[in-house]
C-alpha cells in the first residue's frame, strides 16, 4: 500500500454531542467504529479492566465499543488480538484495529498481506509509561483513602473541560481523588519504557490509514472551532484512510487543516530521555511512593509561571 509523503489532515466534531461529551477529543473513533459495526464487523481497541490493566478486547456492538473510550497512559496487553484479527479478515468480516503506531505495525506484520476489509487507526502516542508505576500509584491513593478503588478517569473532561487534564479515582467508600500526580509523572517523561525514546513513528508518518488524536494547536490551526468540548485530530495516510473517512463525513462535522500548523512534539521527534531518569529510578526503587509523589509528581505554581511564561523567568529567578 503506498502511503502519503504528508498526510491530509482535519480537525474533526462528532455531530452528536452526546457522543462527543462521552468521548475523549472529537468522537471520530466513534464514527469510524459505528461505520463497521454496522456492517456487522468487529473492532478491537483497548479498554481498563477491573485490575485496571489495558487489554485489547474484541467489540461486536456498541456497547462493547464504547468500553474503549477515553484515554490509557499505559501500555495495553494485545493477547491473542492478532490472531482474531486475523480469524475475522480471514472470514470475510470488516474489522477496524485501533492501537498505537507500534502496535498497528505489528499487525500489519503478522498478516503478511493486505485485506480490504480491513482499517487501522492508530493513537498520536506521546509514549507508554511503567505499567508498574501506573499499579503502585492505584495502590497508594487506595491506602490513602482506605478503600478499593472501584473506577478511574484518565483525563476527567466532564469535570474539568477537554483542554485540562486531571485523572479522577472514585472508591468504594464514597471517596474522590481528583489529581495531576500521575499526568506529571508522565509528561516528566522518567516513567516512558526506553524504546519510547527511540520511537521510528514520531513523525508524520504513520502506518494506519488514519491517525487520530487530541488536536492540540487547533486554535492556531482552525481558529473559532474550539469549544471546550473536544477536537479531534486526523490525519489521511493513504487511498484506503480518505475512503474509510468518506464514508463518515455525513456523521463528523470537520474543517481541513495544514499539517504545518498541527506539528504537536510526537509529529516532529521522539521525546528525549531525561537527564535525572537513572536518578528517578534509583529513588523509585530506595524510597516511598509518596517520596516520588512529591518530588517527580508535584508542579509548583512558580514552576508553572516558568513554563507557561518563559519571559517572566529572569523576574522570578530573582525572587525565589
Amino acid at each position: 500500500m503506498e502511503y502519503y509523503k504528508s498526510p491530509v489532515v482535519y480537525a474533526v466534531k462528532h455531530k452528536d454531542e452526546n457522543i462527543r461529551a462521552l468521548s475523549r477529543s472529537g468522537g471520530i473513533f466513534t464514527a469510524l467504529s459505528d461505520y463497521i459495526l454496522k456492517k456487522s464487523g468487529t473492532v478491537y481497541g483497548c479498554v481498563l479492566n477491573e485490575k485496571f490493566e489495558a487489554v485489547h478486547i474484541r467489540a461486536v456492538n456498541s456497547e462493547q465499543r464504547d468500553l474503549m473510550r477515553g484515554s490509557k497512559y499505559i501500555q495495553s496487553n494485545l493477547l491473542d488480538t492478532y490472531s482474531r484479527v486475523k480469524q475475522d479478515l480471514d472470514n470475510d468480516i470488516w474489522v477496524l484495529f485501533s492501537g498505537t503506531s507500534c502496535q498497528v505495525a505489528g499487525l500489519i506484520s503478522f498478516l503478511g498481506k493486505e485485506y480490504e476489509k480491513l482499517l487501522t487507526v492508530d493513537i498520536i502516542c506521546h509514549g507508554v509509561p511503567s505499567n508498574k508505576v501506573w499499579h503502585d500509584y492505584i495502590k497508594w491513593n487506595e491506602k490513602k483513602c482506605d478503600s478499593r478503588c472501584k473506577s478511574v478517569d484518565f483525563r476527567n473532561k466532564k469535570d474539568y473541560g477537554w483542554n485540562s487534564h486531571v485523572e479522577t479515582l472514585l472508591f468504594e467508600n464514597g471517596k474522590q481523588v481528583d489529581s495531576q500526580i500521575f499526568k506529571n509523572l508522565f509528561y516528566g517523561h522518567e516513567i516512558l519504557r526506553p524504546s519510547c525514546y527511540k520511537c521510528p513513528y514520531k513523525s508524520v508518518i504513520h502506518p494506519a490509514n488514519i491517525s487520530i488524536g487530541d488536536y492540540w494547536g487547533i486554535d492556531n490551526a482552525c481558529p473559532g472551532f474550539n469549544d471546550n468540548k473536544g477536537v479531534s485530530l486526523v490525519l489521511i495516510n493513504n487511498d484506503s484512510g480518505k475512503e474509510w473517512f468518506e464514508n463518515v463525513v455525513q456523521d463528523i462535522n470537520c474543517k481541513p487543516c495544514r499539517i504545518e500548523d498541527s506539528m504537536q512534539t510526537p509529529l516532529k521527534s521522539p521525546f528525549n530521555a531525561p537527564d535525572d531518569r537513572d536518578k528517578f529510578w534509583t529513588d523509585y526503587r530506595e524510597k516511598t511512593f509518596d517520596y516520588i509523589a512529591k518530588k517527580y509528581g508535584t508542579i509548583t505554581f512558580m514552576t508553572r509561571v516558568k513554563e507557561n511564561y518563559p519571559w517572566k523567568k529572569v523576574i522570578l529567578q530573582g525572587l525565589l
